[in-house]
């Protein structure tokens, strides 16, 4: 009978080529393309990283994800640290993540250019949304450390610009981990006020790094959430934050934003003084012209002798009631002439003239009708005759006429 060989059983060959594994290849750096990228929603992130020739399965558990300052995407060229793990139940190796860095580029570079990818595509940087300062902000607000370089420049520029504006500080860090979270509460807070005019936020200059809670979307969408002006104010002249993009206005410094917020007093009282002076300059150039108007007015004859107006005035009228009265004569007397005329003619015509001449007009009693003709009249009709002096009533006996 064979002697049955010695063999291992599948968990424990697995488990010493874990131990081998795992041994060999702690902490080590592998260079690859990134490919079949999922971010499950436990929170973990599962990827490949291949080259020409080969494919790394590897693994980024969800607390280092949380701290990635990018989004990994496929076709990415990137360094991965970590370390060679064995999943026993599976049967295959992978690089278990610790960190992860762009190849050609930083990790904060390519975060910075994806977020402001994404966020443009929503309109957030869209200069159409920004909204103008107030001219004379009475009530200023100040998002940023208490203990900063930036906080006493404001301070120290609004002071000497005005000390009537008042300054509301909410203290906030301005870097390091959870950051953004404290500048967003700030902003949020501001706008539950009534009093505040205008709102700054930002810091002194510093690396990248110390500026990246400027560059988080966090921030960005608390400033275009707000319904207050924002003014950013990160000291870092060079390099332009997401936050100066989202914000009403860009300061290039917290000394600048100062200048721009606080009106100045002294501006303030030069330009009163300017205006008071112009409208001091056009009364008076009113007055000089009323005054030349008056003494023109005064020079002429109706204010130097009245009374000559007034005879003038006088004399006229008279003139007019004289001709008056001669063009009413006149026409009186032409009417009358023409009144004579006409009644000369119609006399001329009356009947009665007719009759004086010893003539007679007669009609029928009955109906009235004239007699003109011997055929009018009839034997028996009672005929009227009128006569120059009077009329005589008579019954015909007899008519005839010419043969």
């Amino acid at each position: 009978m064979l002697e049955q060989p010695k063999a291992y059983t599948v968990s424990a060959i697995t488990r010493i080529i874990k131990a081998t594994l795992e041994e060999q290849f702690q902490s080590v750096w592998v260079e690859g393309e990134i490919s079949n990228y999922h971010h499950h929603t436990s929170g973990h992130r599962y990827l490949s990283l291949k080259d020409e020739h080969a494919v790394l399965k590897a693994v980024i558990w969800r607390s280092v994800g949380a701290t990635l300052k990018f989004t990994p995407q496929d076709g990415q060229r990137v360094l991965a640290f970590g370390d060679i793990n064995l999943y026993e139940k599976g049967g295959q190796y992978q690089l278990v993540i610790r960190r992860l860095q762009p190849v050609g580029i930083g990790a904060l570079e390519l975060a910075f250019r994806q977020l402001h990818e994404k966020l443009s595509a929503e309109g957030l940087f869209d200069e159409a949304r920004k909204r103008p300062l107030p001219e004379y902000p009475r009530k200023v607000g100040i998002v940023t450390s208490p203990t900063g370089a930036a906080i006493r420049d404001i301070i120290q520029i609004s002071r000497r610009r005005n000390p009537s504006v008042e300054l509301v500080i909410y203290p906030s860090a301005v870097q390091g981990d959870g950051a953004e979270d404290t500048i967003a509460a700030g902003l949020a807070y501001f706008n539950t006020r009534d009093d505040i005019d205008v709102i700054i936020t930002g810091r002194g200059g510093g690396s990248l790094e110390d500026l990246w809670p400027f560059n988080t979307e966090t921030v960005v969408r608390a400033i275009v959430a707000s319904r207050i002006p924002v003014v950013s104010a990160v000291g870092h002249e060079i390099d332009i934050t997401l936050s100066d993009l989202a914000a009403d206005l860009r300061a290039p410094t917290p000394s600048a934003a100062a200048e721009l917020v606080v009106w100045s007093r002294d501006e303030f009282r030069r330009r009163l003084d300017d205006l008071v002076y112009t409208q001091a300059q056009q009364l008076s150039y009113l007055a000089e012209h009323a005054r030349e108007a008056l003494c023109s007015l005064l020079d002429r004859p109706v204010f130097r002798r009245p009374a000559d107006l007034f005879n003038q005035r006088r004399q006229a009228l008279d003139n007019s009631l004289r001709l008056l009265g001669a063009a009413g004569k006149n026409r009186f007397d032409r009417i009358r002439n023409r009144l004579s005329l006409v009644v000369s003619r119609l006399e001329a015509l009356s009947p009665m003239k007719t009759l004086a001449r010893g003539y007679s007009v007669s009609r029928r009693l009955d109906d009235g009708a004239l007699v003109r003709s011997w055929k009018d009249a009839a034997k028996g009709d009672r005929l009227e005759t009128i006569l120059a002096d009077g009329r005589l009533v008579s019954l015909v006996d007899e008519t005839s006429g010419k043969s």
